[in-house]
């Protein structure tokens, strides 16, 4: 015979014939739920779906409670991906920041990069001084991001219900995406393309002509997947009438982006406080009154319209401003001047290098400072908001006067809005819950940042 008693630890202590200790360990959030079942002497049955990627690019824990089909009680758990990224920028120069925050949402890096960069400026005091060219640039490459990641949205969330040739079309619209961001930054994801002054290079060649045969591919997956989608019976069954969030919940809970508009809310970083020009480019922001999983879609899928109807404008645009300048002309901040783009990614414009090592001494020592120790960023706080893909992305900087962040803190969009998920997935069935998830869309490397 063995008896069970309670050890400091939050262990269960199980006493053996032998007399021999053996600790059980129990955990956190599910002992506490099994404990209160058993005092209230109520059958209820509770589901730890996850840790693990049920519609979340990253890992979620989802504890469900359930009667029958019916979800009574949902709470996510978070923390799985935690990187301590934030923590991580205080001890790097306010430059090698972007390469920290562009792992955040690896889903859509760019806009972090952007909002970090935008924020920088902000401490500077260069904001004007930004060249129109690196604006354009920053428009471009954040509007190709925001199709990417509604791309992920519909392809990942299609296969979830067992649409996986939604996810084939969606991901191959993503693969014509991608080429354009590895032709201009190198790289696939984490660019570390945007940086404090501008871009850390200028586009290359015919660009702006591969980017509009890349848009045609683009359009005719999206029209394919929308065949797919807009009109299926089983997709109606699915996201229609589930998933329900109205205005109010959105603004009392924080959320922003598809899921507010999808309520009827016309809320867009891009129009109510413009950066980067979005002010002089002719969009719309779409939305929907009901409010469900279905009208998230829609927003969705509208949304990535609107951003092709802004990437035809900034291209002519880029076509006009060809030859200007991509970075401030303050050489003080301007890291680093020259790149190339080598078989691995960026690398060290190689004329550039036989400059400052044969001909200037100056040059190479300036070169050699403002890499390793950075520039200095005056005393002060800033708060800079873009509208990422999944909604409003908001940077707090903190500067001491030094060449490193004091603080450095992100609002993720897609942390505020997981907190939707017991509302949105209460009352309905088990198997809404995925497809409710998913609506919301959230990318774990930002929500555990």
């Amino acid at each position: 015979m063995s008896t069970q008693t309670p050890h400091a630890t939050g262990a269960l202590r199980d006493d053996d014939l032998d007399g021999v200790p053996t600790f059980h360990p129990v955990g956190g959030d599910w002992s506490d739920v099994a404990a209160e079942a058993a005092r209230l002497g109520e059958e209820r049955i509770v589901v730890n779906m996850g840790p693990q990627h049920p519609s979340t690019h990253g890992v979620l824990r989802l504890l469900l409670e359930i009667d029958g089909e019916t979800v009574t009680e949902a709470r996510a758990g978070i923390g799985y991906l935690h990187t301590g990224i934030e923590k991580n920028m205080e001890y790097r120069t306010w430059t090698q920041g972007v390469t920290f925050c562009t792992r955040m949402d690896y889903v859509a890096p760019l806009f972090q990069e952007v909002a970090y960069c935008l924020a920088v400026e902000k401490l500077l005091g260069v904001t004007a001084d930004v060249p129109e060219r690196a604006s354009q640039i920053r428009v471009l490459m954040m509007e190709l991001q925001r199709i990417s990641s509604h791309m992920v949205f519909l392809g990942t969330g299609g296969n979830e219900m067992g649409a996986t040739t939604v996810m084939m079309m969606c991901f191959q619209a993503r693969e014509d995406i991608l080429e354009i961001f590895e032709l201009v930054t190198g790289l696939r994801m984490n660019h570390a393309y945007v940086r404090p002054g501008g871009v850390a290079q200028d586009l290359p060649e015919n660009t702006t002509a591969f980017v509009r045969k890349k848009m045609d591919s683009v359009r005719k997956y999206l029209r394919q997947a929308e065949d797919l989608v807009m009109e299926n019976p089983i997709v109606h069954l699915r996201m229609k009438e589930t998933g329900y969030l109205s205005t109010a919940a959105c603004m009392a809970l924080g959320v922003t982006g598809p899921l507010l508009r999808a309520t009827g809310l016309p809320y867009d970083v891009r129009k109510t406080e413009p950066y980067c020009g979005y002010e002089t480019y002719d969009f719309d922001i779409p939305t929907a009154t009901e409010g469900d999983n279905y009208a998230r879609m829609v927003v969705r899928l509208e949304e990535v319209y609107q951003s092709l109807r802004i990437i035809e404008q900034v291209l002519d645009r880029l076509d006009a401003s060809r030859g200007t300048p991509v970075m401030v002309a303050d050489k003080k901040i301007a890291w680093p001047a020259q790149l190339a783009i080598a078989g691995d990614g960026m690398g060290t414009s190689p004329e550039h290098v036989k400059e400052i090592m044969g001909t200037s001494m100056e040059a190479l020592i300036h070169h050699f400072k403002l890499v390793t120790e950075g520039f200095r960023v005056p005393e002060g706080q800033v708060w800079q908001t873009i509208e990422h893909a999944k909604g409003t992305m908001g940077v707090h900087l903190v500067s001491d006067g030094g060449t490193k962040p004091y603080r450095a803190h992100f609002r993720d969009p897609s942390f505020n809005n997981l907190q939707a998920t017991s509302m949105i997935c209460e009352g309905g069935q088990v198997a809404d819950v995925v497809v409710s998830v998913a609506s919301i869309d959230p990318v774990l490397g930002g929500v555990d940042r």
